[in-house]
């Protein structure tokens, strides 16, 4: 099974490999005016549209027109696509990710087309992610607690009392301290 944000992930990862290739073939170009409206639309393009701010929600409003074939803004489409499908219930997500593939891969963006690949193989996971609604975000959390607490004990001389502190903080136990009277 899939997490829905690993699934985008791999949309978004897509998404700047698009990004990096036209940026450089406007570089390589010489192409001054392409390269300004460029400028400033990764973080637009990477962002949910609703979470954008004032100067990056001008610069993705220049998105249209970033490159002459359209491709960086016919992937941020795509990606939108994915992430909204991924919310929808299973016999809808499944026709919409059929279309879906079918748009990606006649999209002749070469990275998308490579995604599309990769989700067409991974179909069943992704239904089955829907279908189930689950999510490993509890996990990656955790495993976000061990990782600062590991970070917390760097200097400690023995891995026992490491794996003391990581059993406390992540044990579950409720060790009230005593309150310190002045």
């Amino acid at each position: 099974m899939l997490d829905g944000f690993h699934i985008v992930s791999w949309m978004t990862g897509a998404l700047d490999k698009v990004r990096k290739r036209l940026w450089n073939q406007t570089r390589h170009e010489h192409d001054e005016e392409a390269a300004k409206r460029m400028r400033g639309v990764k973080y637009a393009i990477l962002k949910n549209p609703d979470d954008l701010t004032g100067r990056r929600s001008e610069a993705f409003d220049a998105l249209r027109n970033t490159d002459p074939r359209g491709q960086l803004y016919r992937s941020w489409q795509l990606k939108e696509l994915l992430r909204t499908l991924l919310g929808h219930p299973l016999d809808q997500a499944r026709t919409e990710l059929n279309h879906w593939v079918f748009w990606a891969s006649h999209s002749r963006i070469p990275e998308i087309v490579e995604l599309s690949r990769k989700i067409r193989r991974r179909r069943p996971d992704i239904l089955r992610t829907i279908e189930l609604g689950c999510s490993n975000a509890r996990l990656e959390a955790f495993n976000n607690r061990i990782k600062v607490t590991i970070r917390m004990a760097y200097g400690f001389h023995h891995v026992d009392n490491l794996i003391a502190l990581v059993m406390l903080r992540c044990g579950g136990l409720d060790i009230q301290l005593p309150t310190p009277t002045i």
